[in-house]
């Protein structure tokens, strides 16, 4: 078992932040969100943070967020293949990648059928993280395709996301029953049902998360479990810190062998 901490969870600070506050707390790794920081995207770099901090890199997040719909170029396949690449340079097992957005129709029309040979044919794992729906009003929007929920589709390897869980309104337990074994990784937050994704720190949000963990346990699960909070609003990096401590410790403590 091993306990990441995702390079989002220091913004605004940088990508080098990260290295360095996972170093001082104790993690064995980084998964690296791969943004707007330059830093985030260059392999060189990266593997000189790897090399000066002494933290590896356990996974990267593929740039498929809205503010990152250019970075390393626009085509979404493209995107994939060159998060194979850095992955593979940087020392990294396995890639993260949303669902595609409804509107890219002609990605999301091959994505199932795409992953899985990416996944057959390449040495890297990639693995698809649940997602949401989006609120508008009483209502809600279906913003991804095939579908926000993984459960529906024949992917091989799931990121199960609790704040993304929460947002949803997805007992967290329930969907890793249904997926079984093929949760291999955990983007491990909290949240509540307002329709905002929070990722909060665990056991700040109404997810059951101890449960879930419990869950997944049974199960065998032996993957990497990544913390992925939100840390923007702390008054300074001591309370930054604290709480990306905070965080690993609850994940020690509710996921062990």
């Amino acid at each position: 078992m091993k306990f990441g901490l995702s390079t989002s969870s220091v913004f605004p600070e940088s990508t080098a932040a990260a290295f360095e506050i996972a170093a001082m707390t104790g993690y064995d790794g980084v998964e690296v969100m791969v943004g707007v920081d330059s830093m985030s995207q260059d392999s060189t770099v990266l593997r000189n943070l790897v090399q000066h901090y002494q933290v590896p890199i356990l996974s990267l997040h593929a740039p498929c967020l809205l503010i990152t719909q250019r970075v390393w170029g626009t085509d979404s396949w493209g995107k994939l293949t060159k998060a194979q690449e850095v992955a593979e340079l940087v020392g990294a097992e396995t890639v993260v990648v949303h669902p595609p957005f409804r509107w890219q129709r002609d990605y999301a029309k091959r994505f199932e059928a795409g992953i899985a040979e990416l996944n057959a044919n390449t040495p890297i794992t990639f693995t698809v993280e649940n997602m949401y729906p989006w609120r508008a009003g009483k209502g809600s929007l279906p913003a991804y395709a095939p579908d926000w929920d993984v459960r529906k589709q024949d992917y091989s390897s799931i990121t199960v996301d609790f704040s993304h869980t929460a947002v949803s309104r997805t007992d967290p337990a329930e969907m890793i029953t249904d997926l079984g074994s093929r949760v291999e990784h955990i983007h491990l937050a909290d949240g509540t049902p307002s329709g905002t994704d929070e990722h909060l720190v665990p056991g700040r949000g109404t997810q059951s998360l101890a449960q879930a963990a419990h869950t997944l346990m049974s199960q065998g699960f032996n993957g990497t479990v990544v913390a992925e909070i939100s840390t923007r609003s702390c008054g300074d990096r001591l309370e930054r810190i604290a709480d990306i401590r905070e965080t690993l410790e609850f994940a020690r403590q509710h996921f062990s062998n």
